[in-house]
């Protein structure tokens, strides 16, 4: 009779890509970025590729005093930055967003932020100085100019009225103007992958990816300004920054091929469904949830814990994606984290086998996601064909998962084109510090060159 052990690894095999499928993966989203960057097929293209009308990446030579604001969730974060000769320094204060503001009228939320920024300014003494500010907005936006993006839709919790179809930048100098006491120049509006390509690209030069693998998953790439066929801006750059929003990669069935019914159950019962595709296969959002659906079947099966769960294992989303990364911290054959993540679950009767069986499901489960991100990434290094490119990298799986890292440097490897180089990069505190960037860069350009 076969073993459980074995009828686990067999059923877990769906979350194995063979090369032939990741290929074929890289294939279809090189043809959605196509979609993305054309005039006639972007209207109706999956992965967006908006264009960000940044056209210059941090070359060293930045100076002087910046703000940033970074908002993306249910507070935010407003940094002051001095950069001089290969040194910064940065100072941050984090602002809570009340609930009544998250969900009340935009003219209360952008007062909300003005007020901080100019009790922020106090706090740092520069009370009296005009600044250039960075603004990270972390929501779907429409950029039709470096200082100008038209909102899609609220996520994550927000409902602010009278602004989707708006100018965010609009909105948030209007506060400012009503309050008549503070002097901020609004240089450039940025999401956070670009934050973090802007980040990394200060120290490192041959930084040309962005990449986020967090809560959420997206990336943005150097692209030749003559491929970027909605281009509007300034003629003579050869280069442009794209933002992919390569999460939605998916969403008309494109990877149903290599979805599983675990993928599809996540989908189903979340605030999205049939949303965000690509991202619910991959980001920190999921990850657990994925895990937490297979040791169900598993367990409902008879073959983990005796065929006898726990309340909170059946509960969704009570299996958190930190526990994977906890999980496969464990050395090999140790299986400590394991414990404890599953007597946190009500599930002590767990043997040494079931850990095992546990610790296997985490595995297949991130290997899978790791690939994912790496074909994409692939595919951006292949569309490139730049001979060295460093990928600038945030968000908490790739910073917490103790694998991660070393499986996307070798399954990227794999799928690049001889003579390709590359680097990953974690970025430190992308977001907000790319901000600054974009403010700096852009003032370096309407500065005449001392």
């Amino acid at each position: 009779m076969r073993q459980a052990r074995d009828i686990i690894r067999e059923e877990c095999e769906v979350f194995h890509l063979t090369d032939k499928q990741i290929r074929e993966i890289m294939s279809r989203l090189h043809t959605d970025l196509l979609k993305g960057l054309g005039k006639d097929t972007h209207a109706t293209a999956i992965v967006k590729c908006w264009i960000t009308y940044i056209q210059d990446l941090p070359n060293g030579k930045e100076r002087g005093k910046f703000l940033a604001l970074d908002l993306g969730g249910t507070n935010f974060r407003v940094l002051i930055i001095n950069l001089g000769e290969n040194h910064f320094d940065m100072q941050s204060k984090i602002y809570a967003i009340p609930n009544h503001i998250m969900t009340g009228t935009g003219v209360a939320l952008f007062d909300h932020i003005a007020e901080c920024l100019a009790n922020f300014m106090k706090e740092h003494n520069v009370y009296e100085e005009r600044l250039a500010l960075g603004f990270t907005f972390s929501f779907p936006l429409k950029q039709l100019g470096l200082t100008k993006g038209i909102l899609q839709r609220w996520t994550k919790g927000f409902s602010c009225s009278g602004v989707v179809g708006e100018d965010v930048v609009q909105g948030l100098k209007d506060a400012i103007a009503r309050r008549g006491d503070v002097q901020i120049d609004i240089c450039a509006i940025l999401n956070d992958t670009t934050g973090t390509l802007m980040s990394c690209a200060w120290k490192n030069h041959n930084c040309k990816i962005g990449l986020i693998v967090g809560t959420g998953s997206n990336a943005c790439y150097v692209e030749k300004t003559e491929n970027c066929e909605l281009f509007d801006g300034e003629p003579g750059k050869s280069d442009l920054l794209i933002n992919t929003e390569w999460g939605a990669f998916g969403d008309d069935g494109s990877l149903d091929f290599v979805r599983t019914e675990f993928d599809r159950e996540v989908d189903a019962n979340s605030i999205n469904p049939g949303k965000q595709i690509q991202e619910k296969m991959i980001s920190g959002m999921y990850m657990g949830e994925l895990v937490r659906l297979a040791l169900v079947k598993f367990t409902r099966m008879g073959l983990l814990f005796g065929g006898h769960g726990s309340d909170l294992l059946f509960e969704r989303g009570s299996f958190y994606t930190k526990y994977v990364s906890e999980i496969e911290s464990d050395k090999l054959g140790d299986f400590t984290s394991c414990m404890e993540v599953l007597e946190e679950l009500g599930l002590s009767h767990a043997s040494e086998a079931d850990m095992a069986a546990v610790r296997h499901v985490c595995e297949c489960v991130s290997r899978r996601a790791a690939h994912l991100v790496s074909a994409g990434i692939a595919t951006l290094l292949n569309k490139m064909a730049e001979p060295r490119v460093t990928v600038g990298i945030d968000g908490s799986v790739y910073r917490f998962h103790p694998h991660f890292h070393a499986l996307m440097c070798e399954k990227i490897a794999q799928l690049v084109q001889p003579g390709l180089n590359f680097d990953l990069m974690l970025s430190e505190d992308g977001s907000g510090r790319g901000a600054a960037l974009v403010a700096a860069v852009a003032c370096r350009q309407s500065q005449p060159v001392a």
